[in-house]
């Protein structure tokens, strides 16, 4: 397909019109407070009707509350710094991040990823480089930044076309987006205190204390890199490549970035960096073991909710990137004080500003919803209508897959979609008996199968500028039927995988179930 083809093509036209479509929608944060408001005026509407429904909490009709009646709005008021200060994804997202921001400033994160492509062979190219791109999850947008650039450099120094070392990359960082490799990523405990706070919206007494692991989804999206990486080296292989062969690499020669390897003192501080989490896991192994250890719950359990070692899952996080970032820091010259470890915890802090507004504006709308009786609701009539409609459980599945696939098109950011749609979701589901690490689950299918092919995506123009280092007319029609094979095959694939892994019963990670209650 030319260039012309693909901007008049109509896939080029409906992604335009979903583009303006997009853009008019107001930012997230706005967004989030614009719902707010909206749960008051419907809090106020909705309050004189007496319902059918009956509230499992109280055996009585359901009651909506009034939310700008004087002592409800006073109550909001007067906890709106706890609300916003106790929210759960606020927290663990910014302790994360201290860590991995010092592993990413003294280029700890940039040294791993170049050394494991320069040791690659080109027959494992492809398959390689989309594993790396999912390794880089765990620090954030690194992938963008670094190895989609980089998947481009070591496609081109092999003598193949850079757009499929492009395409594999973002088909790993971000069509993956949602898989793990090895190590979580800090999506993980995010998305999971969403899901906790939604599934606490629930109308079952018994959901008031539920505690989600962070790690609930853990064995899943482990399982799921197999399953990215074997669908992205076929079709990067025997199809996309294939068809960029009429694509001409028209880059200034001298422009055209190149991959350099790592120095004496890059190597160097990489394996010290290295030797230190291997340390690091050694002691945490041998402080775990014992049956009496004080990391287990009071039954001996480990991976149990209640056991300290599910519950510092973010500090070890926080602890695995610090300590061989700030090894590799010092070994390799990165740094030379301890001011500069400091640094780099305050540039990775100055980057979750726009975060942290997102984030108190999603907080009030979550507590807003809770109180108000919309949610409990909302969940009790959307599971009475399913019950009714009697859809196969995996019917409801692919639905959630593909309602997020295509709600991700218009909202980009993975946590502010799931706290927009999870608020109603998870709950409405629990009446049903699905647990809300299997929504959970279903929902991360379908908002990485769509990412590599909405223009909204935040880094979608930046891959695009990418591509036109190596083809000057590289568009976003472009770039989007270039990933739109990646997509239909993963959300088709990805979808299948999961239904699999629930039919077998194989558990989705650590702490998780299928059913809701959970069947101990």
């Amino acid at each position: 397909m030319t260039s012309s083809a693909v901007k008049t093509s109509w896939l080029n036209r409906s992604l335009n019109a979903i583009e303006r479509i997009g853009n008019k929608l107001p930012d997230p944060a706005i967004l989030f407070a614009l719902l707010m408001f909206l749960v008051w005026g419907l809090s106020w509407a909705l309050s004189g009707v007496t319902f059918t429904d009956i509230d499992p909490r109280t055996g009585q009709p359901f009651q909506v509350k009034n939310l700008l009646e004087g002592a409800a709005f006073a109550d909001f008021m007067a906890k709106m710094v706890s609300t916003f200060v106790n929210f759960p994804p606020l927290g663990v997202v910014l302790v994360a991040m201290l860590g991995l921001g010092v592993a990413e400033y003294t280029g700890f994160i940039n040294a791993g990823l170049r050394s494991i492509l320069a040791v690659t062979s080109k027959s494992l190219l492809t398959p390689v480089l989309i594993a790396v791109g999912i390794l880089s999850h765990v620090a954030v947008d690194a992938g963008y930044v670094l190895v989609i650039p980089l998947g481009a450099v070591i496609f081109y120094a092999a003598g193949r076309h850079p757009l499929a070392g492009i395409a594999a990359a973002f088909a790993g960082v971000s069509g993956g987006f949602a898989a793990t490799l090895f190590v979580p990523s800090s999506l993980d405990p995010l998305l999971a205190g969403l899901t906790q706070a939604s599934a606490r919206l629930s109308a079952d007494p018994a959901a008031a204390s539920l505690v989600i692991n962070p790690l609930n989804n853990y064995y899943f999206t482990t399982a799921s890199v197999v399953l990215i990486v074997i669908v992205g080296w076929i079709l990067t292989d025997k199809f996309v490549e294939p068809r960029l062969q009429q694509t001409k690499v028209d880059g200034d020669p001298e422009q055209l970035p190149s991959m350099e390897p790592l120095n004496d003192s890059e190597r160097k501080g990489l394996r010290f960096a290295l030797l230190s989490m291997l340390v690091a896991a050694a002691v945490l192994v041998a402080a775990v073991w014992p049956e009496n250890s004080a990391w287990r719950s009071g039954t001996g359990e480990l991976t149990a909710a209640s056991a300290p070692l599910m519950q510092s899952i973010v500090g070890l996080i926080f602890v695995f990137f610090l300590l061989p970032g700030i090894v590799y820091g010092y070994v390799s010259g990165k740094v030379k004080t301890h001011r500069d470890v400091v640094q780099g915890m305050s540039k990775a802090m100055s980057g979750m500003g726009y975060y942290i507004v997102m984030a108190f504006f999603c907080a009030q709308f979550i507590f807003a919803f809770g109180q108000s009786n919309l949610g409990a609701l909302l969940a009790i009539k959307g599971a009475n209508y399913l019950q009714e409609m009697a859809f196969p459980m995996a019917l409801n599945l692919v639905g959630l897959v593909l309602l997020t696939g295509l709600v991700n098109l218009v909202i980009g950011s993975a946590s502010a979609k799931w706290a927009l749609i999870g608020a109603i979701l998870v709950p409405m589901l629990m009446q049903l008996g699905v647990s809300p690490d299997l929504t959970q689950a279903a929902y991360r299918v379908g908002d990485s199968s769509t990412n590599i092919i909405t223009p909204l995506m935040p880094y979608f123009p930046l891959i695009v500028v990418f591509c036109q280092k190596y083809v000057k007319s590289t568009g976003i029609g472009t770039l989007v039927a270039l990933m739109l094979p990646y997509s239909i095959t993963l959300l088709v694939c990805w979808t299948a995988f999961l239904i699999l892994f629930w039919m077998l019963g194989i558990p989705l990670g650590i702490g998780a179930s299928y059913q809701y209650p959970a069947i101990p």
